[in-house]
């Protein structure tokens, strides 16, 4: 058994095959996923509504990966206080890139991982662009 970090065994295997350039979609539980053969690895942790987090599925992501971008909803700052201080607060504004919530919905399809979490609240999602340690 694993002493630390991700225990869930279909996160932690899907986090295993990532590579430079990849993203993955760290998603509310109300945001779209495209189903079907191309589309992306899911791995669905929402338990109820709000559980898990938002905040806690991405701070946990955050200690695995490493990230060279983000990508979020220019609707969050709006509609989302809570969110959008936490994204701002982890990537930095050169890092942090905001796109109208329909371009990111289509950005969906083409993750490599989506991460469905139980956040309750809208416009809390995230794609993260994989870099590399070195």
């Amino acid at each position: 058994m694993k002493r630390s970090g991700i225990f869930n065994r279909q996160l932690s295997g899907a986090i295993a095959e990532l590579g430079h350039t990849d993203t993955v979609m760290v998603c509310d539980a109300g945001l779209p996923i495209p189903a079907g053969p191309g589309g992306p690895a899911v791995v669905d942790l929402a338990l109820v509504a709000g559980v898990p987090s938002f905040e806690q599925v991405l701070t946990v992501l955050l200690d695995e990966l490493v990230i060279e971008g983000a990508t979020a909803a220019l609707e969050v700052r709006e509609h989302n206080p809570a969110a959008t201080a936490l994204l701002e607060g982890l990537f930095p504004e050169s890092a942090l890139e905001l796109v109208p919530h329909e371009d990111l919905k289509a950005r969906t399809a083409t993750a490599r991982l989506v991460v469905r979490t139980g956040e309750a609240r809208p416009y809390a999602n995230v794609l993260l662009r994989c870099g590399v340690p070195f």
